[in-house]
């Protein structure tokens, strides 16, 4: 049987190589890609229930509900006008972990077809975005600056915390929006109600009767003494 030369083996050697190579980075980019896919699977834009919510009210009037509503539950009020108002609140879940939730709704005038009377609905979309934070420790090594020799590093070491974003996520459970536009249709019918309600009429007073008319006064003779000077 002939020998392979050693220069002929590695002139084979090399081709095999490098179709490994380039397969391994296909199927490495194909994952990838599925990955990709993934990630925005759940995005079907099918419901449009979550995060928005019909009321009979003008758009000044729904944002005011839900100002009232985010402040009745602790949120720092950020922006508050006619169509918008915006609110962020920070949670402890944890030891090194903090979270903050921004909330933000937009009052939209609902538009009607046909020219008719303008309408008093209000579209309220609301949406939560929750930021996480972690501490990270950063390591500060002390050096001396020296004019003929430069820096000199000391063996004195340091380390500072700082509190850096590891997540967000825009809040999408439909319990939580529903306790929120519960809590806002309250505010929103609550003084209306109480406008509403029919008030307890007080009892009427007796009307006064006529005074009688005063006649004429009466006189009674008066006996006359005798003079007794």
């Amino acid at each position: 049987m002939p020998s392979m030369h050693p220069m002929h083996f590695r002139s084979l050697r090399a081709p095999i190589l490098l179709l490994g190579l380039s397969s391994a980075l296909v199927l490495a980019g194909c994952g990838g890609v599925a990955q990709r896919k993934v990630n925005y699977e759940p995005e079907a834009f099918g419901s449009t229930t979550t995060h928005t919510r019909d009321y009979q009210a003008t758009e000044a009037e729904t944002c005011e509900a839900a100002r009232r509503a985010l402040l009745s539950q602790g949120y720092m009020i950020t922006a508050a006008n006619a169509d918008l108002v915006t609110g962020r609140k920070s949670f402890q879940p944890a030891a090194e972990v903090h979270v903050e939730v921004e909330f933000r709704v937009v009052c939209a005038r609902e538009s009607t077809r046909g020219g008719g009377k303008a309408s008093k609905n209000t579209v309220a979309f609301a949406t939560a975005l929750q930021d996480r934070y972690g501490i990270k420790k950063v390591n500060n090594s002390a050096s001396l600056g020296v004019g003929a020799i430069g820096s000199l590093s000391l063996p004195f070491s340091g380390s500072d915390d700082a509190m850096v974003k590891v997540a967000s996520e825009t809040l999408t459970d439909e319990r939580f929006y529903d306790r929120f536009f519960a809590l806002l249709d309250r505010f929103l019918d609550g003084p209306q109600d109480e406008a509403d309600a029919p008030q307890e009429e007080k009892p009427e007073k007796p009307a006064a009767g006529p005074v009688p008319a005063e006649g004429p006064a009466t006189t009674y003779p008066v006996n006359s003494s005798p003079n007794r000077g």
